[in-house]
């Protein structure tokens, strides 16, 4: 009997330990969080993600165009001191014989950035911003996740995107900002033969003094910007390329008004041209906007002309989710390529 009872405790100490085991994990997930460890003062985790339904022509796919997960790791001594690293898939698909259908992973940011190393100025250097896209992605075009911007879109005019290894000065002033870059050149999938350089630039004027702000879409603002980068011996065209561009918009709560001109001076037959971009956001009512877009890009050589036509509507759902539904066509020479619509569910945390 005696061990009987002495089990019993034993079971009952046991089960009062797991429900105190229970309880604190309970306890510590409303209250405090798991506990994570690293050298750097606070850790910022974030995501985004792109997923869609395309159907083109009788053809229908659904889609995960983009998935973003990022960290900052921000240092004791100056707040605004940090480490990123982002992560992107992609989906192999290449056309040379390589695609295997697998979803991989690459490398998209790994920079250090350090405030105020000079007036006004702080520096990215690592694998990096180039001076354009990102800037546009905030101020001129907010719907990355149904199509690129111009300089960057296949079917627009191509020249460049987003990220490259190398060294990034990013001035910001009432009235005036900028950033000037000195990368490798190919771009952060591209193949590396560290023959050539490439020296990159945006120059912005703020008219109405937003130029340190972080602008919003409720942010009324006018830019004026000068872009462009001189690629000395870049390996995917196989001679300098040469390109630059002026860019402008208006926005206000009720609308954005924006538009471009971009052309290459020296890149071989493949690449050289002009072209134009014109996008517009018209906010129709709370939480719905009205989107269009319609690019347009010829080649000197062949005198070959890409249209491409954007128009649709967005609802967000929540300050992380945002809902799209819109209609695509891509023209050469008037011949249609595609006609799509695409559905799009944009998510960030």
């Amino acid at each position: 009997m005696k061990k009987i009872l002495l089990s019993m405790a034993a079971i009952a100490s046991v089960s009062m330990a797991s429900s105190d085991v229970a309880v604190s994990l309970e306890n510590a997930h409303k209250n405090t969080g798991t506990v994570i460890k690293s050298k750097a003062a606070v850790l910022k985790f974030s995501g985004t993600h792109y997923l869609g339904f395309v159907s083109d022509d009788g053809q229908n796919e659904f889609e995960t165009r983009r998935n973003y997960l990022q960290v900052k790791a921000y240092f004791t001594e100056n707040p605004k001191d940090y480490m990123r690293v982002t992560l992107d898939t992609y989906h192999n698909t290449e056309d040379d014989g390589s695609d295997d259908g697998s979803w991989e992973v690459r490398l998209k940011y790994a920079y250090l950035y350090l405030d105020n190393v000079l007036p006004f100025t702080g520096v990215e250097m690592g694998q990096a911003h180039r001076p354009w896209i990102d800037y546009e992605e905030h101020h001129g075009w907010n719907y990355r996740s149904i199509s690129k911007v111009f300089v960057e879109a296949h079917e627009g005019a191509h020249f460049t995107n987003s990220a490259d290894i190398g060294i990034n000065f990013k001035t910001k002033t009432e009235n005036f900002s900028s950033e000037l870059g000195l990368f490798n050149g190919e771009g952060y999938h591209g193949v590396e033969d560290g023959n050539g350089l490439s020296a990159e630039w945006r120059l912005t004027g703020h008219i109405l003094g937003t130029g340190k702000k972080h602008v919003h879409k409720s942010t009324t603002y006018a830019d004026i910007s000068f872009f462009g980068q001189y690629n000395t011996d870049y390996k995917e065209k196989g001679n300098d390329f040469v390109w630059y561009g002026v860019h402008a918009v208006y926005n206000q709560p009720e609308f954005l008004l924006s538009a471009q001109y971009v052309e290459t001076s020296d890149g071989g037959e493949s690449i050289e041209g002009n072209g134009f971009s014109v996008n517009t956001e018209v906010r129709v009512a709370k939480n719905w906007n009205v989107i269009g877009r319609y690019d347009n890009f010829t080649m000197d050589a062949t005198d070959e002309e890409k249209e491409r036509t954007l128009a649709g509507v967005a609802y967000k759902y929540n300050k992380n989710v945002e809902f799209i539904a819109n209609y695509l066509t891509e023209e050469i020479d008037g011949d249609t390529k595609t006609d799509a619509v695409m559905l799009t569910a944009e998510v960030k945390w």
